[in-house]
């Protein structure tokens, strides 16, 4: 009776366009987001997920690295590894916590906040770019509506391993 039951539901499926499920355009909107930010600041050496990186050590002054990977909502592992980039090219230094000797305190250096501020207007545009379709009512709305989407949906993993 269930198999039936699941031949019939299918059946009266109708096929759904790729342009028209959210999934499919969130998927497209980062990728063309990530083209017009390395368009953009390509010419600092800075992924979107570096940016961010930055950014929140900006804002917090000093964090450890599980505090950073849950700012930027990615998985530890991947945050580490970008870490490590950064202090490779002396903008971030990470040195071992005297309070918890397993983690390390981050914060930017001078180059890491000089840098920093040398790309933040490109990297503006390049936001402001991704939403160019729209209206400036459009983009408060848009930006407000993800701002629900992702306060509702907090709760689901959001430190899943991403590519660089």
């Amino acid at each position: 009776m269930r198999q039936k039951h699941s031949r019939a539901v299918k059946a009266t499926l109708e096929p759904w366009p790729l342009a028209e499920r959210p999934g499919f355009l969130i998927r497209r909107l980062h990728q063309i987001h990530a083209s017009l930010f390395q368009q953009a600041c390509g010419q600092f050496d800075v992924t979107p997920l570096q940016y961010s990186l930055l950014s929140a050590l900006a804002a917090r002054k000093t964090a450890d690295q599980t505090t950073l990977a849950a700012d930027i909502a990615l998985d530890r592992t991947t945050t580490t590894g970008a870490l490590k980039r950064l202090e490779a090219r002396q903008l971030v230094e990470r040195p071992i916590n005297e309070a918890d000797r397993r983690a390390r305190l981050c914060r930017l250096t001078r180059a890491g906040a000089a840098l920093l501020a040398k790309i933040e207007g490109a990297a503006r545009a390049a936001h402001q770019s991704t939403l160019d379709g729209l209206s400036e009512r459009e983009r408060s709305q848009f930006v407000a509506m993800m701002q629900r989407i992702v306060a509702a949906n907090g709760n689901q993993d959001t430190a899943a391993p991403l590519l660089e």
